[in-house]
């Protein structure tokens, strides 16, 4: 199964014709013969039921063993944007108490666990890109959640509980750690006042007082704590009025010298960062959207402010701009599939140096 798994996923890295699939094509050049490679019997309607029910709605397949809902998938087309249906597809299974969910639109896969607590992005436990993943380790992944044998013992449950919970357990301790440094910043914790002293001596020759470290600690306090945001923080210009212009009869506004407002730069680690979670490669619009609610806390009324095409918000400019400028710096690739951006060896490079990511 996994060889055969392996070889259809090669054939489809190496077929641009799937950039141009709609849904159908997708469903059928794509996630049939994966399933049916996963041991399902695509012609047998009580195993892979396609437009299942679901109150006045329809999912487009749910996996069947013995007359039961177990797995529900959504299939887009290509070029779908889907985050705009994940809300849906949970909702379908929650209501039909399916266990685990997919959504996908054959190249990117995401699985959920509907029935867990949190918000519809921390119940996808897993996702997977075809084009920038492992094939080996895709078809291991997609084997451990959706082949026949996993999901009829239950042991699919079982592989995909084990991953949220270690991804759980990995946000918990990582988000912690740093509420345990600024708990010892805070608090001044005797062992941190005898290191610091204790370094302080060999460096120097001299013991300092505790008077002397304690102060130091409280005088720097606030640089030592550690903010819980990993956005970067805008860069703020003193308040001035915003000026109009007219050009080509178009009315626009324009951030003058004072106004404050996030410079394109900040954008520059948000980007790196979020194609470096998605394995270096991701659609442009997925980026945006991903920036756009990390970075939500700090946007002020002129990165919100609507430009004169009536629909694009200052900050989403901004971002498009800088992504167009870490192109010809070489950051990203410049010859992606139309959609995608694609982060290159000096950008990852880069991102380490400046970032230590």
């Amino acid at each position: 199964m996994k060889e055969k798994i392996i070889s259809f996923i090669e054939s489809l890295k190496s077929d641009r014709r799937i950039e141009t699939f709609d849904e159908a094509a997708t469903k059928q050049a794509i996630v049939l013969r994966l399933l049916s490679l996963l041991g399902w019997d695509t012609f047998n309607i009580s195993e892979v039921t396609p437009e299942y029910s679901v109150g006045s709605q329809r999912v487009d397949y749910s996996l069947r063993i013995n007359n039961s809902n177990k797995v529900f998938i959504e299939v887009k087309k290509i070029s779908e944007d889907l985050e705009n249906h994940q809300a849906q597809l949970l909702n379908y299974s929650f209501q039909e108490g399916v266990k685990l969910s997919v959504l996908t639109n054959g190249i990117t896969w995401w699985f959920y666990l509907p029935l867990n607590e949190g918000s519809w992005e921390q119940r996808k436990f897993y996702s997977i890109d075809l084009h920038q993943q492992e094939s080996e380790n895709v078809a291991d992944r997609f084997i451990d959640f959706i082949s026949i044998e996993n999901v009829s013992s239950g042991q699919a449950i079982i592989n995909a509980e084990a991953i949220y919970t270690s991804q759980k357990k990995k946000n918990i301790v990582q988000s912690t750690i740093k509420k345990a440094w600024n708990k010892i910043i805070s608090e001044t914790d005797g062992l941190l006042v005898d290191l610091l002293n204790e370094t302080t001596e060999k460096l120097c020759g001299y013991k300092a007082t505790d008077e002397q470290i304690e102060n130091f600690l409280s005088k720097n306090k606030s640089n030592l704590i550690l903010s819980e945001l990993q956005v970067p923080k805008p860069f703020l210009y003193p308040k001035v009025e915003k000026t109009e212009n007219k050009i080509a009869g178009k009315k626009w506004t324009k951030i003058t010298k004072g106004q404050e407002h996030i410079p394109g730069k900040e954008y520059r680690l948000p980007i790196l960062t979020v194609l470096s979670e998605h394995d270096g490669r991701y659609y442009g619009k997925e980026v945006e959207k991903i920036i756009g609610r990390r970075m939500k806390s700090q946007f002020n009324d002129a990165d919100m402010e609507v430009l004169s095409d009536g629909f694009t918000k200052r900050w989403e400019k901004m971002v498009q701009f800088q992504r167009l400028r870490m192109v010809k710096e070489g950051l990203l690739l410049s010859n992606s599939p139309r959609g995608l951006w694609e982060i290159s060896e000096k950008g990852k490079y880069y991102l380490k140096k400046h970032y230590n990511y």
